[in-house]
């Protein structure tokens, strides 16, 4: 893949106009307050897979509505005392799949939570976590980014980064857990899930977010042809007289929308030559960011990013932060 976005010089200063809804906050403040009415009950059992290095335990916690949600939660084994914790978010149509897949962070010395994604898990990893929709939903493009979009309180990504600051509240709610030193990440999805649950979550100290999705919706469905985002192009398509409806719910679930609400230290990353989350959607997320933060760019990659180039980069910034 080419070049096809703005220059470099461009997206560094790329800062699109924002469309917020003007209950922006009293939407999510309301959101979280309907969930928290049910207690968190966070359940974490033990399980051998055969790791004789870290401790492995089978998560589940009631996330929006009250719903399970599963995870992972992997922890050195000769740990002492509460440790930093990293919250780790899933890319599109991915699961949790096996501890065995999740151990970079806890060989790093942290605590390590990851947050199965409801009704995904089905694609490229395996998943455990069930989406049980409400009444009324419309009628959706195969996938996710559509279902419930004629309606923020019944759009799909209400109840995912919900249950994202449940699972923050899940991890810090284990007593080998500081409290006081939770870091958000995932690539794709999972950054997006990140960049909404460090506004969402405030005394979340560093959001790690690589090639964030569900940023800058409207321009994503302008220049790329590409899955996820032409869910929502193929949507307008058929459902012509619903477009203003589909961009006004998903102002309540753009990245850049909470960019702005967001205090954490941030490492971004962005590839120059992604078509999945392209990149000027990437820095008008970055650009919009309201906390201390810096961006890593991958040149020549697509969607792939910088993969465990950028690994190394997480785990320097977080050493940096946290020794």
């Amino acid at each position: 893949m080419a070049f096809f976005d703005f220059p470099l010089d461009k997206l560094e200063s790329y800062l699109p106009a924002r469309t917020e809804a003007s209950d922006f906050d009293a939407f999510w403040s309301q959101t979280l307050h309907e969930t928290r009415q049910t207690p968190l009950n966070a359940q974490f059992t033990a399980i051998d897979v055969g790791l004789r290095m870290v401790d492995t335990y089978d998560v589940t916690f009631c996330g929006y509505g009250g719903q399970a949600v599963k995870g992972w939660f992997i922890v050195p084994r000769a740990a002492q005392g509460p440790l930093p914790c990293m919250v780790e978010f899933i890319g599109y149509g991915g699961g949790r799949g096996f501890p065995f897949d999740w151990l970079t962070w806890s060989n790093a010395g942290y605590a390590h939570f990851v947050m199965d994604t409801r009704g995904q898990g089905s694609t490229w990893s395996t998943g455990d976590t069930p989406d049980p929709e409400p009444d009324g939903t419309n009628p959706h493009i195969p996938g996710f980014m559509t279902r419930g979009v004629l309606n923020p309180r019944t759009y799909y990504y209400r109840r995912v980064f919900t249950d994202a600051v449940r699972a923050i509240e899940a991890a810090r709610s284990n007593p080998m857990v500081d409290a006081s030193r939770i870091a958000v990440t995932g690539g794709s999805q999972g950054g997006g899930i990140s960049l909404a649950a460090a506004a969402l979550a405030p005394d979340v100290v560093a959001a790690l977010p690589d090639v964030p999705f569900l940023c800058h919706y409207r321009r994503a469905t302008e220049i790329t042809n590409s899955a996820p985002y032409s869910e929502i192009a193929r949507f307008c398509q058929r459902h012509r007289d619903k477009i203003d409806t589909v961009f006004n719910t998903l102002s309540y679930f753009d990245g850049l929308n909470f960019a702005t609400r967001a205090k954490a230290s941030a490492l971004f990353s962005v590839a120059l030559m992604d078509d999945i989350c392209p990149p000027s959607t990437v820095f008008a997320a970055y650009n919009h960011y309201a906390g201390a933060k810096r961006m890593k760019v991958w040149t020549y990659n697509n969607h792939e990013g910088g993969q465990s180039f950028q690994t190394l980069e997480k785990l320097k910034f977080m050493r940096q932060l946290w020794g």
